[in-house]
């Protein structure tokens, strides 16, 4: 999810996906773990790689439609836990 909503804002590259992570939501992954996980979600159809122009050394990525139905519907489900876990 984390990186989901970092692609609905803008589109990023691996190592710059791992640097957002550590500054934005504090804590460190392995850049191989960056990539393996934009793998599968470009497979699984809820990121796409895109041209950025001016910068051709990397590869882009950013959050389909799937992608951002699939973090609404996340973020659906994270308000509601955390709704059934409030203390009364």
């Amino acid at each position: 999810m984390y990186i989901l909503k970092m692609l609905s804002e803008k589109p990023m590259y691996a190592y710059e996906i791992k640097r957002a992570l550590k500054e934005r939501f504090g804590f460190t992954v392995a850049t191989i773990t960056v990539y393996m996980v934009l793998y599968k979600m470009t497979r699984e159809g809820l990121v796409e790689k895109v041209p950025v122009e001016g910068d051709s050394r990397r590869q882009y990525y950013k959050s389909t439609k799937r992608g951002l139905d699939t973090l609404r519907e996340g973020l659906k489900f994270l308000e509601k836990t955390l709704k059934t876990l409030s203390l009364p």
